[in-house]
This record gives C-alpha cells, sequence and structure tokens, in this order.
C-alpha cells in the first residue's frame, strides 16, 4: 500500500500570504465592502418614511376608543 503525503490544511501559509484565516478578506476589500454598505444604508435612511407607513403608525399610535362600549 502506497503511503499518502499528508495534506496541507492551510495553502496560504505555505504561498507565503498573511496570517490571516482561510476565507478572511484583506483589509482594502473589508473597506470597500464597508463602503457600499455605508453608501446603501444612507441611500435608504434619507429616503424617509413612505406616507402610508406614516399614517399606519399614527393611526396604531392612537388609543383604542372601542373596547369600553
Amino acid at each position: 500500500m502506497k503511503r499518502r503525503k499528508p495534506m496541507n490544511r492551510n495553502p496560504a501559509k505555505q504561498s507565503g500570504s498573511s496570517d490571516r484565516p482561510p476565507g478572511a478578506l484583506d483589509r482594502d476589500i473589508q473597506a470597500k465592502i464597508g463602503d457600499q454598505l455605508r453608501a446603501m444604508h444612507d441611500d435608504i435612511v434619507n429616503q424617509g418614511v413612505p406616507d402610508r407607513f406614516a399614517d399606519l403608525l399614527a393611526r396604531l399610535d392612537k388609543p383604542d376608543t372601542s373596547e369600553g362600549q
């Protein structure tokens, strides 16, 4: 029976890359993703609440007067 070579569990270590875990993104990519997420969030926040939702919330905030009848 032939002996198998041990499998390399962390190929990134052998290729001379950084000490980050396998599958981790480098800081530049993380920064770009963060910038895009912030821009999307700001766009959504700036859209405001649609009138129909604001009306619904206002109606839900009013006390229910039909309970005591």
